[in-house]
């Protein structure tokens, strides 16, 4: 194989737009593998791993993009190169659009009558910035960005309140206002469940549970996933869930997050203390709650959702949609490979594997967003135990699209760990949603269907028929493919769980 590589200085492009691109060069004819990323500390970590790491990039600045083709031959590579150059010269669509071009909110307030939230995607150093401009002209908004900082977040929070205004992040991935789906939200029917939620695919994971089971959405309200810190005091937490209480529209609340500070817990119960709509609380682990008689507290995301229909059905009189619970035979696990692997584009879905692999095990899991400290995964690629990987998190999105959206570096990890002579079973997250990847399933089928048959793939299917790509579809692809589906992530890593509690005979 032949590796080339083109550094590009004083050039921006978006993250999708280098995604693109590397899809396309990926298409060329001998191209074996071809990225176009920032040269930053995290992506060369990951050209090493795949052996596309070359000494002209260990000395580019870390705001030059990287062009790194593996080929059959010379000629392939540099044929690839200059078709990577012909694509950086290329005009994006805006260029070639019709009618104004909008270069700053204010512009776009004026042009668009009625306006009255701003979704902001840019990268995180300049995301507190348009936030501000959003907030001044009198928009809620929702900053979809990471890499804020908690000074940041702070002050545009304390200044959406006193203008009565909601801030949804940042790193706020998925809500649902008014019926309308924004960021990677499912298509859910309108219903009488109000959600406030900290963690976006936990959002997800509920909102899509309540669908399963026949009802609706009044609200779902994502704040991001650092909420509820001391820092920020529960700011949007405490004012979404205000909301809810006072939205006649919406009868039950579910409220979920990773626990938040315990000044933020109290005010939280005290609020729901002073209400008399239900209330189902998940903070994703076990906690002390007050006993309230419109409380209900639980850990489990599919929990949550249950229980909300549950108290509806009771206050409604419909009936429930009963879920499938397929009791699938567990896998015959190869005892000299050691461990299991959980390689996820949903951080809430990453920290509930690792609180359900406590409660089996009795200890503590490796992750790159470990419970405690001293389980951190320090290298993803070669964990030497137990790990579970958040695609997502902030060290893997640098100047990339995030997993739902681009799963280059989902499948080659996937395809790294079933080389792996240690690996005995693999689970991941497949989240649909209108900001999610079209046909997520497509980008798996080659990896899966060449994967060692000793190590099962395990599949989270994350949302509903009524979605873009289709639930059901994508499973079938999946299955078919060799995976083992499920549509509730509980479900699919208490598989996990136990098919590796067997084959360390402890079942």
């Amino acid at each position: 194989m032949t590796v080339r590589t083109q550094i590009v200085k004083g050039k921006y492009l978006d993250s999708v737009k280098l995604m693109l691109i590397s899809k396309e060069l990926r298409e060329q004819p001998g191209v074996a593998d071809a990225v176009a990323i920032l040269a930053n500390k995290e992506n060369r970590e990951i050209l090493a791993v795949t052996d596309m790491l070359l000494d002209e990039i260990k000395a580019a600045a870390e705001t030059d993009i990287v062009i790194v083709v593996k080929a059959d031959n010379p000629e392939h590579a540099e044929a690839a190169l200059k078709k990577a150059e012909n694509l950086l010269k290329a005009p994006s669509k805006h260029t070639q659009a019709s009618g104004p071009v909008l270069r700053n909110i204010p512009s776009a307030v004026r042009s668009l009558d009625g306006a009255d939230l701003c979704l902001i995607s840019v990268a995180g150093k300049y995301a507190a910035a348009e936030a501000e401009q959003a907030l001044d002209s009198g928009l809620h908004v929702m900053i979809f960005s990471d890499n804020v900082s908690l000074a940041d977040e702070l002050s545009l929070k304390q200044k959406a309140i006193t203008k009565g205004l909601l801030l949804m992040g940042p790193d706020c991935g998925t809500a649902i206002v008014n019926g309308c789906p924004l960021g990677f939200a499912n298509q859910i029917p309108r219903g009488k469940i109000g959600i406030v939620s900290a963690a976006g695919t936990g959002l997800q994971e509920v909102s899509v549970a309540i669908a399963h089971r026949g009802f609706g959405v009044s609200q779902a309200f994502g704040t991001g996933g650092r909420d509820g810190k001391q820092e920020i005091g529960g700011i949007m937490l405490c004012a979404c869930l205000e909301y809810l209480i006072k939205d006649t529209a919406t009868e039950v609340i579910v409220m979920i997050a990773k626990t938040p500070d315990p000044e933020v817990r109290e005010r939280l119960w005290q609020q729901i203390s002073a209400s008399d709509k239900p209330v189902v609380v998940n903070f994703l682990q076990e906690i002390q709650h007050p006993n309230l008689a419109n409380l209900q507290v639980c850990t489990a995301l599919e929990e949550s959702a249950a229980k909300a229909c549950d108290i509806l059905a009771k206050l409604s009189g419909k009936a429930i949609t009963e879920t499938a619970n397929l009791d699938m035979p567990l896998p015959d696990l190869d005892a000299e490979r050691k461990y299991m692997v959980g390689l996820y584009s949903g951080g809430t879905l990453c920290y509930e594997a690792q609180q359900l692999y406590y409660k089996c095990f009795d200890k503590y899991p490796l992750s790159n967003t470990p419970l405690k400290p001293e389980y951190l995964c320090k290298d993803a690629w070669n964990c030497a135990g137990d790990c579970f990987i958040d695609l997502g998190s902030d060290e893997f999105t640098v100047g990339r699209p995030h997993p739902m959206i681009d799963y280059s570096l989902r499948l080659k990890m996937l395809e790294h760990m079933s080389l792996r002579e240690d690996i005995s079973i693999i689970i991941l997250d497949v989240v649909l949603g209108y900001g999610a990847h079209p046909d997520p399933a497509e980008e798996l089928i080659p990896v899966l269907s060449g994967m060692n048959p000793q190590i099962p793939v395990v599949c989270h299917v994350l949302g509903t028929a009524e979605d873009p790509q289709n639930a059901e579809l994508q499973a079938d692809k999946l299955r078919k493919a060799g995976a083992i589906v499920f549509t509730s992530h509980h479900a699919a890593a208490d598989y996990v769980m136990r098919a590796m509690h067997k084959q360390r005979g402890n079942s």
